[in-house]
């Protein structure tokens, strides 16, 4: 049987009529940006997150990149990030005209390391005491915040990565952009740093009809520091504050995220039950030696925004999977700090080795929440014929 990696049609048809329902009534208000939808978002997510604020953006990018702005991130310094991520998170570090410092990921999670980070710190840093800035010495830039990706679905490590933020003073920004609804020791994705950002893309456990996203925190100030950013920094309008961005997500986008919303913890929860199915038929096939799968951590709730196998002879199997009709993803295939666009940062493959690792050994399987038993019980048969062959 064929199974794809994503299928949203079967999402959608049980959601259709709520869908259009909601669709119809922005239509019928004829109000697009910035009307009752997106406020309504707005208070839903920061409740969800356990938050007093949230500001819907266009894009996770947007969230990422508007938040770092709102900081104070800009030339001259450097924010400390991974390398094993989507291309955004690095991205929006360089579109404030910062420079990214990479970070090794833990092996386990797939997320940063604090032992390294506390090292790079320690190691390549100097406190300026008259300026109380931390500056790193090869570059000269001033360090302005540490930004951890939740990848996957599961949260970084944040009590320890927060300690070691707290020690220089650093803002942490959180890239939730895969793991709304996850939790960390009792506390959820994006509610623990000085904001946690969002993404709204298609194929997100959360996804909308386009691209769209969403910055919480816990600060009231800073919240409203990105709410002006993200309109032109006008406020009010025609008088400009500061220069800003046009970053609203709009009512059509709202209303139909309002609705998916609803449905949002069930999903997640499917995803997990989906996840213990391939667990438990990986064991029971005695793959251990050739497939890795994916660790749920101490203090975590996963929510499987993807369901990341480490195998061996990837892109053969992925091959193999592909002729039989099975869909699946690499992500991702080459680390950051090895793109050709990051070059002149002068990282080598063996400075970031975990990462280097994973993105030649990961892949991504079927794990939408629609996917049957028996499509999952295909997915781990072919893979084990693949390596039995």
């Amino acid at each position: 049987m064929n199974v794809p990696f994503l299928d949203l049609k079967a999402q959608y048809s049980v959601i259709r009529g709520e869908v259009e329902s909601a669709i119809r009534g922005v239509l019928e208000s004829q109000r697009f940006i910035l009307g009752p939808e997106g406020a309504a978002l707005e208070s839903e997510i920061a409740a969800l997150c356990g938050v007093p604020a949230a500001v819907a953006v266009a894009s996770g990018t947007d969230a990422l990149l508007l938040s770092l702005k709102a900081l104070g991130a800009a030339p001259g310094d450097s924010v400390v990030t991974v390398p094993y991520t989507f291309f955004a998170t690095a991205g929006a570090i360089v579109n404030v005209g910062a420079r990214p410092l990479f970070v090794d990921i833990e092996p386990e999670g797939f997320n940063m390391d604090p032992l390294r980070l506390s090292e790079l710190l320690e190691r390549d840093c100097t406190y300026n005491l008259t300026a109380r800035q931390l500056v790193h010495r090869a570059t000269g830039t001033t360090v302005r915040a540490i930004l951890p990706v939740h990848l996957y679905g599961q949260c970084a490590d944040m009590d320890r990565i927060l300690e070691v933020a707290g020690r220089y003073g650093l803002p942490v920004v959180e890239d939730a952009c895969q793991a709304i609804g996850a939790t960390y020791q009792g506390r959820r994705a994006g509610s623990m740093g000085a904001t946690g950002c969002f993404s709204f893309f298609p194929s997100k456990n959360l996804g909308g009809a386009g691209d769209g996203g969403m910055v919480v925190s816990q600060s009231a100030e800073l919240a409203a520091r990105i709410r002006l950013l993200r309109g032109h920094g006008a406020e009010p309008k025609y008088y400009h504050k500061v220069v800003g961005f046009n970053s609203r997500l709009d009512e059509l986008q709202a209303a139909i995220l309002r609705v998916k919303l609803r449905h949002l913890g069930g999903w997640s929860a499917a995803r997990r039950l989906n996840a213990g199915l391939y667990e438990a038929a990986f064991g029971s096939a005695g793959m251990g030696g050739c497939v890795g799968t994916p660790q749920t951590l101490p203090g975590r709730e996963h929510i499987f925004h993807q369901y990341v196998i480490r195998c061996r002879r990837r892109d053969d199997l992925q091959a193999f999977l592909r002729e039989r009709g099975i869909g699946t993803e690499v992500y991702y295939p080459v680390a950051l700090h090895d793109q050709e666009c990051f070059r002149p940062l002068g990282y080598q493959p063996g400075d970031c080795p975990n990462a280097h690792e994973a993105a030649a050994s990961t892949l991504a399987l079927p794990i939408y929440p629609e996917v049957a038993p028996e499509q999952i019980e295909q997915v781990v048969s072919t893979i084990v014929e693949f390596y039995r062959r």
